[in-house]
């Protein structure tokens, strides 16, 4: 298993970044090799990849979610194997702090072999400069959820 570090700073306050973080379905406007992102309910997601000609569908369930500091997933069915977390920290009332880490299992001998050679690490990098991109050319949130999910609890709105 592979695990791959990206932080960015986006021009956005923390709210901001976050509250964009969480609509599921835009991410393929900023992430490469993803189709479609189809989100099934607050805690699951069904992701569909394109990646070195290699298509993938598998599905996602966010185990802890706490609005304005994280979201942590896991892979829950398909051929992918992955979990992952991304933290949001305020740097100052403009400007936020975006850290993604995943574990990444590859498999088949392609998956290896661009693990190898750093193109899965080089992906996550240009995903977090295309997010810093996104948001900051929109200047706002395209929507929001900030319902609290804890891990071996339910889903449901903050209070």
């Amino acid at each position: 298993m592979s695990t791959v570090k990206e932080t960015v700073e986006v021009d956005v306050p923390l709210h901001t970044a976050y509250n964009q973080w969480t609509q599921f379905e835009e991410f393929p406007n900023f992430m490469e090799g993803v189709e479609e992102v189809r989100q099934l309910d607050d805690r699951h997601n069904h992701w569909t990849t394109k990646i070195g000609g290699v298509r993938r569908e598998f599905d996602t369930e966010i185990v802890d979610q706490l609005p304005d500091e994280r979201v942590t997933w896991r892979t829950t069915g398909g051929d992918t194997n992955q979990k992952g977390s991304v933290r949001f920290e305020r740097v100052d009332d403009t400007h936020t702090r975006v850290e993604l880490v995943m574990d990444i299992e590859t498999s088949g001998a392609a998956e290896k072999a661009a693990d190898m050679l750093g193109t899965i690490d080089r992906r996550v990098k240009g995903d977090m400069k295309r997010f810093k991109q996104y948001i900051e050319e929109r200047g706002a949130e395209s929507g929001a959820w900030r319902g609290r999910i804890q891990p071996g609890g339910s889903a449901g709105p903050t209070i």
